[in-house]
């Protein structure tokens, strides 16, 4: 098995390199919009650190509750600017959106990324009430995932809250890490990975997950992806796996930005996500 070539998209998608300048284009057009619109506040800090900074985007009226959706990038790229475009789909149906940044691998470890957005997720429900709806791709589906865990990294009061997880092509069980370059920065150790991964962990009560893989891609991120669902349903939990045909795990996030899509309707729990 090449670990390396299991996880490696980019080398797998073509036109690859033009994903994310366009991303970074579309979100910062977004962000002029809302900002212009007095919707968007913008680098809220959540810690003491320079990435510990989150943007919370708003609907029009009082919002429904709070979607947060939490980046990928192997925890080691991106940043929360490249994202913002995403929030289109959710916010069109009244939800108020915040998207965290984090400080990214070798500066700081898996686990310390997974105590950083739980101080996102709780310093975003101190600005809104309601429900939360978590959502995030790839890694970002991962650090989701550890906050529907039991005994998760957040306040009890902002646990309680969280109607529904949605991870995007995510990655559930860190093992396979190991032994990939990628480890270099990320520095698993198999303490930490076998820590991190939701898959290995038992599912907090009362949270209905939803894995949504697509079938154009890695055959490793097809089974991450199929793995939470399974391993959850034996633990009890409401699970739902979806493989959407015509996709691959850079286009997979786009239809976030589009509030008729059959992804936005299976972040907002809505009837006909199929």
């Amino acid at each position: 098995m090449d670990w390396d070539d299991a996880y490696n998209n980019r080398g797998h998608i073509e036109g690859a390199e033009s994903y994310p300048p366009r991303w970074a284009s579309e979100a910062a057009a977004f962000r002029d919009r809302l900002a212009a619109a007095g919707r968007a506040q913008l680098d809220i800090p959540y810690g003491a650190t320079a990435r510990e900074r989150l943007d919370l985007f708003l609907p029009e009226g009082v919002a429904l509750g709070l979607v947060v959706f939490v980046h990928g990038g192997y925890w080691r790229a991106f940043s929360k600017s490249d994202w913002s475009h995403l929030a289109g789909g959710a916010l069109a149906h009244g939800w108020a959106v915040a998207m965290p940044g984090y400080t990214l691998c070798p500066q700081i470890k898996v686990s310390g990324i997974t105590r950083q957005v739980a101080a996102a997720i709780a310093v975003a429900a101190r600005s809104l009430g309601g429900p939360i709806r978590l959502a995030g791709h790839s890694a970002g589906g991962h650090l989701v995932a550890r906050m529907a865990c039991e005994a998760p990294p957040l306040p009890e009061a902002v646990a309680a809250r969280i109607v529904s997880v949605l991870s995007i092509s995510g990655v559930h069980d860190l093992r396979p890490l190991l032994w990939t370059a990628i480890n270099g920065d990320l520095r698993l150790d198999r303490a930490e990975a076998m820590a991190e991964s939701p898959a290995l962990l038992t599912p907090r009560e009362g949270i209905p997950v939803t894995c949504w893989g697509v079938a154009d891609e890695r055959p490793e991120f097809r089974r991450q992806n199929a793995l939470l669902a399974n391993v959850w349903t034996g633990c009890g939990a409401a699970t739902r796996e979806v493989e959407e045909p015509g996709k691959h795990h850079f286009n997979v996030i786009e239809p976030l930005a589009d509030r008729d899509s059959a992804l936005v309707a299976a972040l907002l729990g809505r009837q006909g996500a199929d």
